[in-house]
């Protein structure tokens, strides 16, 4: 095989996921303690998972791969087939993970609209609920929350709203919290993570993106659901051996100290608003105009809280494809949506300089595009 590997941008802003591990990770991953996790004997695991469990309030937790598996197996712990999942129609499980609620859950899906702070409204989720007196009508069988909502540049989802939602829905009706972000989302509004997920059954967090481990999810629920989840979990193939290598670098992610690094996602925050302001002040530089602001108004920086900004080019999707490319060839990376919105997102290893250096890029690459 021929040709030049693939190299990361020298600055990247595609996601969260780049992050390598710390040095406190790397130590813990090369010590870990460890037994074969299928078996449910591996003490590194059982500790991350604990850990886990004890921060978001929950009986029971469950370590996967990633936190496509960690949606994945709770809804096949929620929802029988032919059951419907209801979720916002921007969200990660309804648009990212491959229809596997189809494909593998074998349910259906009724996406509900968000408004611009990332929650679909509380009535319009209850009128979506279907009668399961009808035989017509699948049952409806779970709501899924995503918490930061990636769309609404990722936006916190408050437990105001979780408690009203919770008190509308009717008794026995799940609800599954999507908290890939989760702890942005804590860091951000200032509050215990548990205090996120308190009207929830069940919920998943990544300790792949903003907490910088290699690898790795967590599922957490009721004892009887984490059970199903594992059940689940075997089934789509996510059983890991010796795992504590793994999650010794979670345990990290999640200890209190300086070597933990969820106090530090402030700092990621802090980047993004700096890289917003930013943008804000260089011309073709537009809100997303995506479940925000109209289209083509100035970007709102005060809309940046957590790591995210989006964003959008002045002159359409041609002009978006060449400014990505300019960026690339300045040394900056970004990604864009299907629906127009450029990304960027902060994490640990991006700090001022990188910031003010994507800024000089976009700058050049927004001359380099401009129509004459």
């Amino acid at each position: 095989m021929t040709g030049e590997m693939p190299q990361a941008p020298q600055v990247d802003l595609r996601s969260d996921t780049v992050t390598h591990p710390t040095t406190a990770m790397r130590e813990a991953m090369a010590s870990a303690p460890v037994g074969d996790d299928v078996f449910g004997d591996d003490p590194t695991v059982i500790a991350l998972e604990r850990r886990a469990a004890a921060l978001l309030g929950k009986e029971a937790a469950l370590f996967v791969p990633t936190g496509t598996m960690g949606n994945l197996v709770s809804l096949m712990a929620h929802v029988p087939r032919g059951g419907e999942v209801i979720a916002p129609a921007e969200s990660h499980v309804f648009n990212d993970e491959a229809a596997n609620y189809a494909v593998v859950v074998g349910a259906g899906l009724r996406p509900i609209a968000e408004t611009e702070d990332g929650t679909p409204p509380v009535q319009s989720v209850v009128g979506a609920i279907q009668d399961s007196t009808d035989p017509h009508c699948p049952i409806t069988s779970l709501v899924v929350v995503e918490n930061c909502h990636a769309h609404t540049m990722s936006r916190p989802i408050s437990p105001t709203y979780m408690r009203e939602l919770r008190s509308s829905l009717i008794d026995g009706l799940p609800i599954h919290v999507d908290g890939a972000r989760l702890f942005n989302a804590a860091v951000a509004l200032g509050m215990p993570v548990s205090d996120l997920v308190a009207d929830a059954d069940s919920a998943t967090f990544c300790l792949s993106k903003g907490l910088a481990t290699p690898a790795g999810s967590v599922v957490v629920g009721s004892k009887a659901f984490i059970w199903r989840a594992r059940r689940a979990r075997k089934l789509v193939g996510g059983g890991m051996r010796q795992a504590g290598i793994l999650a010794a670098a979670g345990l990290v992610a999640l200890a209190d100290g300086p070597d933990g690094t969820v106090a530090r996602l402030a700092n990621d925050h802090a980047m993004a608003r700096r890289l917003a302001e930013g943008l804000a002040q260089q011309d073709g530089i537009v809100s997303p105009g995506h479940l925000a602001q109209p289209s083509g108004a100035l970007l709102d920086p005060q809309r940046v809280v957590t790591n995210f900004v989006l964003f959008a080019v002045a002159g359409g999707l041609t002009r978006r494809a060449a400014y990505l490319q300019a960026l690339r060839d300045h040394g900056v990376g970004m990604v864009s949506y299907p629906h127009g919105q450029i990304r960027a997102v902060t994490h640990l290893g991006i700090g001022e300089a990188e910031i003010d250096r994507a800024l000089e890029a976009s700058a050049k690459a927004l001359a380099e595009t401009a129509y004459h």
